[in-house]
């Protein structure tokens, strides 16, 4: 529990709060999209095993989890280095030992960590269907279509959240957020379809 205050603590000092939220929802976005077009790429390609569509949905899901965290590390690092050198000019003081230092420290990697986290978490949802399917748990619909399930509903849930953190209704930010993902499978269909 005081992990947790310090991390908010941290994340209130360098006003980043906003920051972890909207990586959180642009990544965990950009992993279920990804993961949709994966499998309706699989399912217009008539796959010869489910567990080929997992391992390449897995492949994609750590390399979307890896690239959001070094990605975000490394530029939310200088940012927050760069921030402390203005703080410091400003107060014309070293603050190596400050709360503001602890900051700069260690808000790159609770960012980085929530960047790479939302992609693979998501990916992970959207291919649970299909690792349910390969244990031979039977499903209310064949694996491929099942995980496209899965993916618009996670995608409804990002749009519904964003909807109410902005304050507007979160049936019509999730439906916005819905049409997105229709239109991508659509699109996809309509490219790599025959």
């Amino acid at each position: 529990m005081k992990l947790l205050e310090e991390a908010r603590l941290l994340l209130r000092i360098s006003r980043t709060r906003d920051i972890v939220r909207r990586y959180f929802v642009v990544n965990g976005f950009d992993g279920a999209l990804t993961m949709l077009g994966l499998i309706i790429g699989f399912l217009i390609s008539d796959p010869a095993s489910i567990d080929v569509v997992i391992n390449v949905c897995l492949g994609a899901a750590i390399a979307l989890g890896m690239s959001g965290i070094s990605s975000a590390y490394v530029s939310e690092a200088a940012e927050r280095k760069r921030a402390l050198g203005k703080l410091e000019a400003a107060m014309v003081a070293d603050l190596s030992d400050s709360a503001h230092a602890n900051a700069a420290r260690w808000v790159p990697w609770l960012i980085a960590l929530v960047n790479g986290a939302a992609p693979l978490a998501v990916s992970l949802l959207i291919i649970a269907p299909l690792w349910l399917a390969g244990a031979g748990l039977a499903l209310p619909l064949p694996p491929l279509y099942a995980a496209i399930a899965s993916a618009l509903l996670l995608v409804f849930l990002l749009g519904a959240f964003l909807g109410r953190i902005a304050g507007i209704s979160w049936l019509r930010s999730g439906l916005q957020t819905l049409i997105v993902a229709i239109a991508t499978a659509g699109f996809i269909y309509l490219l790599a379809g025959r």
